[in-house]
C-alpha cells in the first residue's frame, strides 16, 4: 500500500512539473488571417475562473476585450500589418457587407485553428515530459523492465487526462468566444475613427511632404511664420518647426498639417478644437492633398508626456507603482489608438511613403540645470525608460506595417547643454525643440525618405 502511495504521489507531482512545463514551452503557433500573420499561443495559468486573454501589440501586452473561461486563455501576437484587400474590407466601414462578412470569417476560423493546433501540441508535450519524468525515476528506482514500462504509461495517462480535464477542456470553449473578436482592432478594444481615411485618396505627387502630428511638429516655442493663416496661428505652428526647416533645406514641397496638443483620436484621425474653432483631421486632410510622402510625430500627448516629466520632477517615488502604472494605462491606450491609425494607413490602395518619427531625447548630456526642480540622476533614468517605452511602440508599429522610422539625435544638446536643441525648462514652451533642434528632426527625415527611395 505504502508504495503505491508513493507511486501515485511521483505521479501527480510529475503531472504538475509536465503541465508546468508544457505551458512554458509549448511554441506558439503562427496562422495567416486577412493576409495578416498572427501568431496564437496561451498566457501563464491563472487563479481565475475566468478573464482577458492576451495581445502582444508593438511591444506592449494588452488584454483582450473578450473574456475567456479556464485558467488558461488565449495569447495573441501581431507581428504584421500588410496591405490585403481582406484587411482593407475587415477594417473599413464602407466596404460591403459580404467582402467583410469574409474577410471576419477568415480571421476568427485562423484564430480557432491556430489555438486548437497549440492545444494538441501541448497536450503531446505534456505526455512526453511525463514519460521522461517517471522513466528517470523508474531508473532511479531501478525497476525492472514490466513494471517501470506499467509504471511510466499509467503515468503518461494520468497526466494526459488531468491536463485534458483540468485545462483543455475548458480551453476548447475558447473557439466560441473566439468568434466574437471581429477585427483586428477589436481583439484590444480599439475604437474605430470617427473620420476614416479616404478610400480612393489621389495618387501622390512627386516631391511633395505633408507633415501631420502634434506641438513637436508644429513647432511650437519658435519665431512666427512670416504670413500665418489662422489655423496656422490657432495651431501655432513656426517657421522653426521641422516642417519649415525641410522645406528650406530641399526642394521638396512640403505642406504642415501639425496642430499643438493633437492627439490621434483628436487631431489626426478626428476633429480638433483650437482657438475656439474646429481644426479638421490631419490624415484625411494630408491624403486628400495628394503627398508622395506623409511625416507623422505623434504619442507625446497620447501618453501625456509633459505632465509625466512634471509628476516626475514633482513626486518622491516617480517610478513607482503608481506613477508607473499610470503611464502604462496611457501608453497601452496610445498603442489602441496607433493600431488604428496604422491600419487606417494600409487601408489606403496607394498609400504616400510614410515616415514615423520616434521622439528625442531632451535631457541628453549634462542635467544640472534641472537638480533644482526635482529631476535626479535616478529619474532620469525613469523618464529615459518611459521616453523608450513609447519609441520602441512607434517603432514596432512602423516596422509592422512597413512604414520607415526617423530618430533624430539631441545628443550633447539637451536642455543643459550650452547650445541646446530643446527651450529652456524656464520658457514658455519647455523642452519642445527649438530651431536647431527642428532642423535636427528635419535632418532626420530628409535622410529616412532619402533611403526610402522617395525624390
Amino acid at each position: 500500500m505504502a508504495k503505491r502511495l508513493i507511486d501515485a504521489l511521483l505521479i501527480v507531482v510529475a503531472t504538475g512539473i509536465a503541465i508546468t512545463v508544457a505551458l512554458w514551452v509549448t511554441p506558439m503557433q503562427t496562422v495567416e488571417a486577412v493576409g495578416q500573420t498572427i501568431r496564437v499561443g496561451a498566457t501563464s495559468p491563472t487563479w481565475s475562473w475566468s478573464g482577458p486573454g492576451q495581445v502582444d501589440l508593438f511591444g506592449q501586452e494588452l488584454p483582450t476585450t473578450v473574456d475567456f473561461s479556464g485558467p488558461i486563455r488565449p495569447r495573441l501576437e501581431l507581428t504584421d500589418l500588410q496591405l490585403t484587400e481582406q484587411l482593407t474590407g475587415l477594417a473599413g466601414p464602407d466596404s460591403d457587407e459580404s467582402t467583410r462578412s469574409a474577410a471576419q470569417s477568415e480571421l476568427t476560423d485562423a484564430l480557432i485553428t491556430g489555438w486548437r493546433n497549440y492545444l494538441i501540441l501541448q497536450v503531446l508535450i505534456v505526455a512526453a515530459i511525463t514519460v521522461l519524468l517517471l522513466g528517470a525515476v523508474a531508473g532511479w528506482q531501478r525497476r525492472s523492465m514490466r513494471p517501470s514500462i506499467a509504471f511510466v504509461v499509467v503515468g503518461a495517462l494520468v497526466a494526459v487526462t488531468i491536463n485534458i480535464g483540468a485545462f483543455v477542456a475548458t480551453a476548447l470553449a475558447t473557439s466560441d468566444e473566439l468568434r466574437e473578436i471581429d477585427s483586428l482592432a477589436s481583439l484590444v478594444g480599439a475604437a474605430p475613427s470617427a473620420t476614416p481615411a479616404p478610400r480612393a485618396a489621389p495618387a501622390g505627387e512627386a516631391g511633395k511632404v505633408v507633415v501631420i502630428g502634434d506641438s513637436t511638429a508644429a513647432g511650437i516655442g519658435n519665431p512666427a511664420l512670416a504670413d500665418p493663416t489662422p489655423e496656422d496661428t490657432a495651431c501655432e505652428r513656426t517657421s522653426g518647426s521641422f516642417a519649415a526647416a525641410l522645406d528650406r533645406s530641399t526642394d521638396w514641397g512640403v505642406t504642415n498639417l501639425a496642430c499643438s496638443s493633437a492627439t490621434i483620436r483628436e487631431g489626426l484621425l478626428g476633429d480638433q478644437e483650437r482657438g475656439g474653432g474646429q481644426v479638421p483631421p490631419q490624415l484625411a486632410r494630408a491624403l486628400e492633398a495628394a503627398p508622395g510622402a506623409l511625416i507623422i510625430s505623434v504619442g507625446a500627448n497620447d501618453v501625456r508626456w509633459s505632465q509625466m516629466i512634471g509628476l516626475c520632477a514633482t513626486l518622491p517615488d516617480c517610478g513607482g507603482a503608481a506613477s508607473d502604472a499610470y503611464f502604462r494605462q496611457q501608453l497601452s491606450a496610445f498603442t489602441r489608438d496607433y493600431l488604428v491609425l496604422l491600419t487606417q494607413l494600409r487601408s489606403v490602395p496607394d498609400p504616400p511613403t510614410v515616415i514615423i518619427n520616434q521622439y528625442y531625447d531632451p535631457l541628453s548630456g549634462d542635467t544640472d540645470c534641472v537638480r533644482d526642480l526635482g529631476i535626479t540622476a535616478g529619474k532620469e533614468e525613469i523618464l529615459r525608460g518611459w521616453l523608450q517605452s513609447m519609441n520602441t511602440v512607434l517603432a514596432e508599429g512602423a516596422r509592422a506595417s512597413s512604414f520607415q522610422t526617423a530618430q533624430p539625435s539631441f545628443a550633447g544638446h539637451g536642455v543643459c547643454a550650452k547650445d541646446p536643441f530643446v527651450q529652456s525648462i524656464d520658457g514658455a514652451e519647455p523642452l519642445h525643440p527649438t530651431t536647431a533642434g527642428g532642423l535636427a528632426i528635419a535632418l532626420a527625415d530628409q535622410a529616412a525618405l532619402l533611403e526610402s527611395g522617395f525624390r
